[in-house]
């Protein structure tokens, strides 16, 4: 089979479309032929050699995927060979096959198409684990997203819409419009406003009572700045560097909270225990229209390193999707 391989760290040049040895299930595993894959922040670090890959995964780059089963290993009940699927991976995804748990796979949501299903694994299990399972956001709370033209962005706006929170999310202004669309209540542009500023305003001074934030130590004080009494702020990414000063009074005063979570690294049982709940409670939301993937375009696999240069641009909205021939 051919993968996505990165011999030397590098820039996005460093990614090869190279024939690789195929993969074989092992007990409690699957195959799946990729037919699409997404590329996601830690596939960029990964190529820099930021971000190896966790012990026994893959060494190819790729978060997610959609595809085909096509061998079930031993110990595997309840998929079979022929069906259409997701996955959530530790990597692999750049791959015309690649291995995973079966506690990783998702069917494919009634009415999405099997291309654009690679564009949901990573992001709903990242937002509803974050967002739901530890932050507990509630109806008629309000949830700040940053990054809200991301694909985690894009998708945290559905799924708080449709859980019953105002939704404010931070952005560059070009994207505004398409993120009101998909129900922001109110978009701020943080090249130009103070999100601070902008969330007291828009909240009579309330407050976010949940933020997903991708920043870290760049924005760590707003943050707790910007939280409402009893807020919970969740940090997913160190875009702003890893190290930050955490005012501990202002944070007691309010009574918040801040938690910082990564997925890749999980156990295989803490992974199938998101998937699970992702499956119960985001995939009949899917399945209703009330979240869609978002895509911003589809390029083919063997061009992974445009897909690359595309994100790193920040110019694009929602998921790249890399696809396989």
């Amino acid at each position: 089979m051919r993968a996505i391989t990165i011999p030397e760290p590098g820039g996005p040049e460093a990614l090869v479309w190279a024939e690789v040895p195929d993969p074989e299930p092992g007990p409690g595993e699957v195959i799946v032929d990729v037919r699409a894959s997404a590329v996601n922040r830690a596939d960029l670090l990964q190529r820099q050699g930021q971000y190896p890959p966790p012990p026994g995964a893959p060494a190819y780059p790729g978060l997610e995927c959609s595809g085909t089963i096509s061998a079930v290993g031993p110990d595997v009940t309840g998929w079979l060979v022929g069906q259409e699927v997701c996955a959530l991976l530790a990597g692999g995804g750049y791959a015309e096959r690649v291995t995973v748990p079966a506690g990783q796979l998702l069917p494919v949501p009634a009415g999405v198409d099997l291309v654009d299903a690679a564009a949901l694994p990573e992001v709903a299990c990242t937002v509803w684990s974050n967002v739901v399972a530890l932050a507990r956001l509630a109806e008629g709370e309000t949830l700040l997203v940053h990054g809200g033209g991301s694909g985690i962005g894009t998708f945290a706006i559905q799924l708080g819409v449709a859980l019953g929170a105002t939704v404010l999310v931070t952005a560059r202004a070009a994207k505004h419009g398409k993120l009101r669309e998909l129900g922001a209540a109110h978009t701020i542009d943080y090249r130009e406003q103070d999100f601070v500023e902008e969330v007291r305003r828009v909240t009579d001074g309330r407050g976010a009572d949940v933020i997903l934030d991708i920043m870290g130590a760049a924005y760590l004080s707003r943050n707790v700045a910007a939280l409402a009494t009893g807020g919970r702020l969740v940090v997913i990414g160190m875009q702003g560097g890893r190290k930050g000063e955490l005012d501990l009074g202002a944070l007691l005063a309010k009574r918040a909270s801040v938690a910082a979570t990564a997925l890749r690294s999980r156990p295989l049982a803490e992974k199938a225990e998101i998937v699970r709940g992702v499956r119960e409670q985001v995939w009949p939301l899917v399945e209703a229209g009330a979240i869609r993937p978002i895509v911003d375009r589809r390029v083919p696999m063997a061009d992974a390193a445009a897909a690359h240069r595309v994100v790193e641009s920040n110019d694009h909205l929602g998921k790249v999707l890399l696809t396989t021939p």
